[in-house]
């Protein structure tokens, strides 16, 4: 299982950025996807993941409405639309397989601790 991230970057508040996740070595379609962070000092946060059965989306009350998760089957691939950033979003961001469905992310820890290198997020003016 490997996952490869990219698209991170430094941003001044109000920005935008794409981050990108390629998986392999697994059966990409089989399996919830999310996205998570994790802040200097700080444990991982979950902050978005997606249903591989039928594409519904969910997010951390903390950056609903400004993220948006989309994934792309053929290309084994995740993506995070990330707009109107702050500067708490500032982290390392992963992505991961979910060990739970995608319904549980926001009450329990739901992915599996397997992560890649993930891309670094800075947000500051």
């Amino acid at each position: 299982v490997q996952f490869v991230e990219s698209g991170g970057g430094m941003v001044q508040p109000g920005g935008s950025l794409r981050l990108s996740c390629t998986a392999s070595g697994f059966t990409f379609s089989a399996y919830d996807m999310s996205w998570v962070r994790q802040a200097p000092g700080k444990g991982p946060e979950w902050v978005s993941g997606i249903n591989t059965r039928d594409g519904t989306t969910f997010y951390a009350d903390s950056v609903k409405g400004r993220f948006t998760i989309s994934r792309d089957i053929a290309e084994n691939a995740l993506y995070l639309q990330m707009d109107s950033l702050k500067p708490e979003d500032t982290a390392l961001y992963y992505c991961a397989r979910n060990a739970l469905p995608v319904d549980f992310c926001s009450v329990t820890p739901c992915f599996e601790t397997h992560l890649g290198q993930g891309t670094q997020v800075i947000v500051s003016s």
